[in-house]
């Protein structure tokens, strides 16, 4: 069985009235996700969905509306198996946050126990003791906290701790900006943008309330957030995770500390970020959480990002992980949004991809089009571009031809949504910073896939044209392979009849050719230590992935980039240039770098930086 990220589930739509912008902003969101394994079945739990989903298999999931009594308004819920009982809870700022403990997920009821303080990102954690600790922060201005509770009353033993506290200074990934390209600004520059501030807004300091200055000024420090923890204990050290820079990156991340007690003293693991996703058709892997499986295997879920629609639109990805030899924790986002494995049994996290990308920046032919979304924009390797018809009625069709007859064994279907113009379906709810309608009415998407090898005679792959469900990531597996060179899909309903938009075309499978040849490549390192520019240069090559680690067999981060489509044509060997921001400082490198094509993936020379 397999799936590829991001995961194939139905993601609710979000009317979110910004109070910082004009109008509602309507996009499909679901984020920092709490999997679980409780009494043989998986579930995730993720922000503003109103639901949970379940598997028996961690590929086919099903949604479950959750009970009303639930904080289901409120973001980053977290979900743990403590004893007989999964205890639940949400963030919420300036109230205090309840808790919530359920022997029957789905059906409930659910137990509530009167919480104590306010928290964001909150995380619960049993120690092999019965000892009960709960982690929380979400901020660019304060810490990573954690505290002991009661089990049975919430109730903090004693008083909070400071934990992490980030320094992009130090840790290149914790810095803002795309591929980490941000510092913290200084002083001087902050208070020259808060007065810019004032000024645009007509107002004076003495006009604003005390505690909302330092709020004001937290908007322009450029801080790295630090949140969404999530504690694990193997092998008697305990493995204190959080998400940095910020969810509307491409380098959203998953950080990890190392400590011999739940409250510390923690230090940084050698392999940072662990959980690290910057390129490919869709980035991002922050404030997650991991799981062991049934089976034994260690997985990891968090959040994957779009961002166009609103600066929450996003999805969930999940990933192999686990535990090296030295208890190093790890994730493997090598081609982390490819088909994914998984096994019936124990199975190696680092295995290799068994099917490669067959569909990039192939000629792509529509129906109709959009000035500015043409067809080409479905098969580019991009999330945040995609196609829109021109029109919105049933039977708006892509034609993609791979150039050659090819062995498909997978095809995974991206709708994205753009220019949603409707009244809002029911209430706004939530807090004053987060204004927002969850649509609680179920649609369907419906579309059917057709193939050939002559570009005459179709038979069909895969029709939906009655599915009764809402998939905005679909993926569809043929195992045993299908030959085809074209494949045709035809788009008949979507949500709020509007015009249908493709951001991902993706076509699976293997190639007949060669492989590209071995890379070339640079690597310098720059005086902060922080970064490391890479040149690349290679034949026959469809991309790079440029692996970097601290130790020679530890090459466990991972950057996928896309040479063009010009370049791939002309095969010349031009040189690709890439940035990597996300070293520490003080660390030893090693880097290598893969090519990729249609056919396989051709291994690097690893060089010491």
């Amino acid at each position: 069985m397999y799936f590829c990220n991001p995961v194939n589930i139905n993601y609710r739509y979000q009317f979110n009235r910004d109070p910082r912008k004009e109008g509602l902003q309507i996009d499909r969101e679901a984020a920092d996700p709490s999997m679980i394994c409780y009494k043989g079945t998986y579930y995730i739990f993720a922000s503003m969905n109103l639901s949970v989903w379940t598997s028996q298999d961690m590929v086919r999931w099903t949604a479950h509306r959750l009970p009303e009594n639930l904080p289901l308004y409120d973001y980053a819920p977290d979900a743990r198996v403590i004893g007989e009982y999964v205890y639940f809870c949400a963030s919420k700022r300036g109230q205090n946050c309840n808790y919530y403990r359920t022997k029957d997920i789905l059906n409930g009821p659910y137990e509530e126990i009167t919480g104590t303080f306010d928290f964001w990102d909150p995380n619960l954690f049993c120690d092999d003791d019965g000892r009960v600790y709960f982690y929380w922060g979400c901020s660019n201005a304060t810490p990573v906290w954690g505290v002991e509770l009661d089990l049975e009353t919430m109730k903090p033993l004693g008083e909070r701790k400071e934990l992490i506290v980030g320094d992009a200074y130090v840790r290149g990934y914790e810095r803002m900006g795309e591929d980490n390209s941000e510092f913290p600004k200084t002083e001087e520059e902050i208070e020259q943008m808060y007065q810019g501030f004032l000024l645009s807004k007509g107002m004076k300091e003495e006009q604003i309330p005390k505690e909302y200055v330092s709020l004001i000024k937290g908007m322009f420090t450029r801080r790295p957030f630090v949140e969404g923890a999530w504690m694990d204990k193997y092998q008697g050290k305990y493995y204190l995770q959080y998400a940095c820079p910020g969810a509307e990156y491409n380098v959203y991340a998953d950080g990890v500390y190392v400590g011999d007690s739940p409250l510390g003293p923690f230090a940084p693991a050698e392999n940072n970020p662990y959980s690290y996703h910057p390129g490919g058709f869709m980035p991002g892997a922050g404030h997650g959480s991991t799981m062991w499986d049934k089976r034994g295997n260690l997985w990891h879920t968090s959040t994957m990002r779009i961002s166009v629609n609103h600066q929450f639109e996003r999805r969930v990805g999940i990933w192999r992980a686990g535990f090296d030899a030295d208890g190093e924790l790890f994730c493997n986002q090598r081609y982390g949004d490819w088909p994914i494995r998984v096994d019936e049994e124990e199975t190696d996290p680092w295995r290799a991809p068994e099917w490669y990308l067959l569909s990039y920046g192939k000629t792509v032919t529509a129906s109709s089009f959009c000035e500015g979304r043409e067809p080409e924009y479905a098969v580019d390797e991009d999330a945040r571009t995609w196609w829109r018809a021109a029109g919105d009625a049933s039977g708006e069709w892509l034609l993609l031809d791979l150039g050659k007859e090819f062995d498909v064994r997978a095809v995974q279907i991206n709708f994205a949504d753009d220019k949603i113009d409707i009244p809002v379906p029911g209430e706004i709810r939530g807090t004053d910073t987060q204004p927002r309608y969850i649509e609680e009415t179920d649609y369907v998407t419906r579309w059917k896939l057709e193939g050939s090898v002559d570009g005459e005679h179709y038979f069909m792959v895969e029709d939906k044209s009655s599915a009764d469900t809402d998939l905005p990531h679909d993926f569809i597996v043929r195992e045993a392979g299908i030959r085809v060179r074209f494949l045709r899909l035809t788009i008949l309903e979507i949500p709020y009849a509007q015009k249908p938009c493709i951001s991902g075309f993706r076509v699976f499978g293997i190639g007949e050719g060669d492989v590209p040849g071995v890379p070339e490549y640079t690597a310098v390192r720059s005086e902060n230590e922080l970064d490391l520019q890479m040149e690349i240069r290679g034949k026959g090559a469809v991309g790079y992935n440029i692996l970097w680690g601290h130790r020679e067999d530890k090459l466990y981060h991972s950057y996928e980039v896309y040479r063009s489509a010009e370049a791939i044509a002309a095969d010349a060997g031009e040189i690709l240039k890439k940035r990597i921001g996300a070293l520490v400082k003080g660390q030893q490198y090693y880097v290598r770098v893969d090519a990729f094509n249609e056919n396989g993936i051709t291994e690097g020379q690893t060089k010491k930086i």
